[in-house]
């Protein structure tokens, strides 16, 4: 879209899955001409078993123009070496020695195009023991250690319900290809940029890993309970549950004075943090006894009242009916040839100075712009006839 910060930026996208598409999606939203390119006949469903007009396939792939392309055809690899002879970015998650053997790898690409900032994501590096392995969400999140402190102390190993190290890594990527158009536009040279599922996991456990890194702690389950923040956790109310983070003095303070439990202010086993950590099972366990008494509204607005940090725990559909998200307003309407008048989540930023990217495309049909795209090459009619009767598109 014209005026969007990318608007202008010619981004081709060779992903599949969740990790690449969720990279390009940053792209594509924020206004980068994004072309997707797809094997013939590869529309009806992708490799995880998305299908096209799916919730999914929708969500992953707004905002770009799909073309068809057998790359191991010596023809449509022609087709790609033109396309990528003009583009800034190409993005790509296939497993590390995959590009190679479909020559569309950063050398063989700068070659023809020094300034193109190639960006990559497979599961485990680009070089090492594991650069070859297949690695997808869930192996990455066991790999990488979040499993081991997710879920109930002794419940045994826990994913976490949505794909974080494919999300994550995905955002990291672009990132990375931003950072590298940056510093293209002072050197004038392109790079190749790449992430892995598993770095990108061992990122996001934060302090956890510093605890094991600097303090040689080896974290472990904690439940609902925020493994160093007392009391923060799951309380139960007379008609369901709330969270509810009340760690530190001022916090602590303003809680107990709140839920009207102030004589716990002078009780010995919770007079400092680290005693309040000590004696945590119970101390949560009293907390408890009281907001069981009265409904998550009345706790809600009492916390609230008083600055203490807490929150409903939403199902989905109560997340996209809270007044808050409505004025976020992150659902984005879509409108779609096929299935008509649908949403699909929005950009979680604001830039003030700068237009939202407020029109969603939606997703292509496979191949929907691929004519279009060969037409700007220069190919005619009987050029692309030949192509498709070959295969090639």
């Amino acid at each position: 879209m014209p005026g969007l910060p990318l608007s202008g930026l010619s981004v081709l996208d060779l992903t599949a899955h969740r990790a690449g598409p969720t990279a390009v999606r940053q792209l594509a939203d924020w206004g980068a001409d994004v072309i997707k390119i797809e094997p013939p006949g590869s529309g009806a469903a992708d490799a995880t078993g998305s299908t096209r007009h799916g919730f999914d396939f929708q969500n992953l792939h707004r905002n770009k123009r799909s073309m068809t392309l057998n790359l191991k055809d010596d023809e449509a690899h022609a087709v790609f070496m033109k396309l990528a002879a003009k583009a800034d970015v190409i993005v790509e998650n296939y497993r590390s020695d995959v590009k190679y053997r479909l020559r569309v790898d950063y050398e063989t690409v700068a070659a023809i195009n020094p300034r193109i900032v190639y960006g990559s994501i497979s599961g485990f590096g680009q070089s090492g023991p594991d650069a070859t392995r297949p690695g997808v969400d869930q192996i990455a999140q066991g790999m990488g250690g979040l499993m081991s402190i997710t879920g109930l102390p002794g419940q045994g190993p826990v994913r976490v319900g949505i794909p974080i190290a494919d999300l994550t890594s995905g955002i990291f990527l672009s990132q990375a290809i931003l950072l590298a158009l940056m510093q293209r536009a002072k050197t004038g040279k392109g790079q190749w940029v790449h992430t892995s599922l598993l770095e990108a996991e061992i990122f996001m456990l934060d302090f956890q890993a510093s605890r094991w890194l600097i303090a040689h702690e080896v974290p472990g389950q904690a439940g609902n309970d925020h493994p160093t923040g007392i009391p923060t956790g799951v309380f139960p109310t007379a008609d369901g549950h709330i969270n509810i983070a009340a760690s530190g003095d001022a916090l602590w303070t303003r809680f107990c004075k709140a839920i009207g439990w102030e004589e716990a202010l002078d009780e010995p086993d919770y007079k400092t943090g680290a005693l309040r950590s000590k004696n945590r099972k119970v101390l949560h366990e009293r907390i408890g006894g009281i907001t069981r008494t009265r409904p998550s509204a009345h706790w809600l607005a009492a916390l609230n009242q008083a600055g203490v940090p807490c929150g409903p725990i939403n199902r989905i559909d109560a997340v996209f009916a809270e007044p808050q998200t409505q004025h976020l307003r992150i659902a984005r309407p879509v409108h779609h040839p096929v299935l008509g008048d649908i949403a699909v989540v929005g950009q979680p930023f604001t830039l003030t100075d700068a237009p939202q990217p407020e029109m969603m495309r939606p997703t292509p049909e496979l191949g929907e712009h691929t004519t279009e795209i060969l037409a700007s090459l220069g190919y005619d009619a009987a050029a692309i006839a030949r192509l498709r009767e070959r295969g090639a598109i």
